[in-house]
């Protein structure tokens, strides 16, 4: 299994980054590996509502449909498939320090099946790039990239 695990910082309330996050077509604008997402169905982002998450690593662009399993007051855990992957990414919202802005502290899961597993080893530092890449992206989409206390 991989696993990438990062804080972010970022100005606005946590409420907000919470309720943006839990959309996961959003994931579009933060997330430099998702070249498109699309909520299947309608209604308010709860527990079933389900997207078709299209990524692009390596050079190969991969579908999966991912279910927002479960949203807390401060936490949103989405789980998502294909034949080849499980990916689960669990987001927890909370204010930051002293009040000012949120820290969005982001762990993401891939399981590989199959013979794909083979390839987990040499995957990892790849996912890490891309959590790297996400982590600098979602405060740039959030507040112009400005982190709190930074004078923006």
């Amino acid at each position: 299994m991989i696993e990438v695990v990062r804080e972010i910082p970022v100005r606005r309330a946590a409420g907000e980054v919470l309720d943006y996050l839990a959309d996961f077509a959003h994931a579009a604008e933060w997330d430099p590996g998702t070249a498109e997402c699309v909520r299947i169905g309608t209604g308010a982002p709860g527990p079933g509502a389900r997207w078709r998450n299209v990524s692009v690593f390596r050079g190969r662009r991969t579908e999966l449909v991912y279910e927002l399993v479960d949203r807390g007051p401060d936490q949103v855990l989405f789980v998502g498939r294909n034949r080849t992957v499980t990916a689960v990414d669990e987001i927890t919202v909370r204010p930051g320090p002293g009040g000012a802005g949120a820290v969005v502290h982001y762990r993401a899961r891939l399981r590989f099946h199959g013979v794909a597993r083979l390839a987990e080893p040499f995957l990892c530092r790849e996912f890490g790039r891309l959590a790297d890449a996400a982590q600098r992206r979602l405060p740039e989409v959030l507040d112009g990239g400005r982190a709190p206390g930074d004078g923006g």
